[in-house]
């Protein structure tokens, strides 16, 4: 059996070594950033909890003394990241370090720094290979910017926790159960040391989804009964093969095709809307029964299309679909049905709308970008001592869009204890830039059999 083949057998084996974190399972970490709500306290579940702690949401940063940022990971997402980081900071803040795998990346991000206006990174504090994250922890940055594909993440934000550095860490944060873990142990480390926290979930930073949140609240719409969240979009991106390259660096550059790197889209992309629900409603479903295929994909071994049932643990259901495939009707929005009306994000903003579709209310947004506020906040929560740590909250999120993936793989109904459960670690064991005889196993998951009945 290949490691990118997901039997229902495979991912239920080896609970026991778990480990302490896995052991505990999700519900019991808490988080800065998260309210508790009737359910968390361990009462009934009423329908939101109210003291989700939002961060100030400034349009300026406080003044400060400068922070450094080094980024790990120089692709389109960190050079991004680099920039945003720039521009919420102004001249209160340098990026200071770098580090990728690929040379001609960390140049391109170095480009990108220099004509935001800003000094490029020096030569010495530009580092290559996979342990380019160590050098640029160790480097005297105050705060990490992590951006490499996800598989890397784990590792990388736990080194970073243990230097006692900020972190603002895209989604998703892993690709397996295994990571998960890993990244939620961190979490509470950070957590005792005041270390601040920021992931890539900017919908949490956008001021019309948080004003849309506070309507909610409000019992605007009543209780959300069900909804749906939606990623349909055209195709992402590929790397066609070159003949100079090795096998892993193919893959890393056409990282977003392969599910040991990415995750495959439901979790690299689609997370963003999963996420919008846990946050709206609450808490996260407890099973997913799911179906997906491959129509159009040219390289990797994911799928370019799901369907997803997360059901709750009060019978609710909330369905969540997502493709990346050319000319078909798109929309990336979420829809939640309450007992009074609507909550929709489908639109220019985010609205609630009675059953005639008539607006009862709209979200007033900002005129920044939720790219540039989330760092906006990293920076303020740092220089005024606020704590925040959303790691707990983006790490569940990205576990139940792995529970959907692994329903798709497998036809098979999964829970969410079982995925807290599971030892399934994806990719190769060792990392080096050559040819590792992955890709000779590596198979498109096929549901079900050919047997009858």
């Amino acid at each position: 059996m290949s490691n990118n083949n997901f039997s229902r057998r495979k991912f239920l084996t080896g609970a026991a070594a778990v480990g302490a974190a896995g052991a505990m399972g999700v519900g019991t970490f808490t988080s800065c950033a998260t309210g508790g709500g009737a359910a968390a306290a361990g009462g009934s579940y009423d329908w939101v909890p109210r003291d989700y702690n939002f961060p100030p949401m400034l349009d300026q940063v406080p003044e400060g003394k400068v922070l450094k940022a080094g980024v790990i990971g120089c692709g389109g997402r960190g050079s991004g990241a680099a920039v945003n980081f720039l521009e919420a900071g102004g001249t209160t803040v340098e990026v200071t370090a770098l580090g990728d795998v690929f040379k001609d990346r960390l140049d391109s991000c170095n480009e990108k720094i220099k004509n935001a206006g800003r000094d490029a990174v020096p030569e010495e504090n530009c580092f290559i290979g996979f342990d380019a994250y160590e050098k640029v922890i160790d480097s005297g940055v105050d705060i990490v910017i992590l951006a490499t594909p996800p598989k890397f993440r784990p590792e990388q934000f736990e080194a970073a926790v243990k230097a006692r550095k900020h972190v603002f860490m895209e989604k998703p944060v892993a690709v397996d159960p295994v990571g998960i873990r890993q990244v939620l142990a961190a979490a509470k480390m950070a957590e005792s040391q005041g270390l601040v926290v920021v992931a890539g979930t900017q919908r949490r930073h956008e001021h019309s989804y948080i004003n849309l949140y506070k309507e909610l609240t409000n019992n605007a719409i009543g209780k959300i009964t069900g909804g749906e969240v939606y990623w349909n979009g055209g195709k992402l991106w590929h790397r066609d093969n070159n003949p100079d390259w090795s096998e892993m660096e193919w893959m890393i550059r056409d990282w977003v095709n392969w599910c040991w790197l990415s995750g495959d889209h439901i979790v690299e992309q689609h997370v963003h809307n999963i996420d919008v629900a846990n946050w709206y409603i609450g808490k996260h479903p407890v099973k997913a029964l799911g179906f997906g295929s491959r129509q159009r994909r040219v390289t990797g071994d994911q799928y370019d299309n799901f369907a997803v049932d997360y059901i709750y643990d009060d019978g609710m259901h909330i369905l969540s679909t997502c493709r990346q495939i050319n000319g078909c009707s798109n929309g990336v929005y979420e829809i939640f049905h309450g007992t009074k009306a609507i909550a929709t994000t489908d639109g220019h903003n985010p609205k609630i709308v009675d059953a005639t579709g008539a607006e009862l209310f709209v979200a007033e947004g900002s005129e920044t970008s939720p790219y540039v506020q989330e760092h906006k906040n990293l920076i303020t929560c740092i220089r005024q001592s606020i704590p925040f740590n959303e790691a707990e909250n983006v790490a569940t999120s990205v576990m139940v869009a792995i529970m959907g993936r692994v329903s798709a793989y497998t036809g098979k109904e999964v829970t969410f204890d079982e995925m807290m459960n599971s030892d399934m670690k994806l990719g190769p064991d060792t990392y080096v830039m050559g040819d590792i005889g992955y890709m000779k196993d590596a198979e498109v998951p096929v549901p079900g059999t050919l047997e009858r009945g």
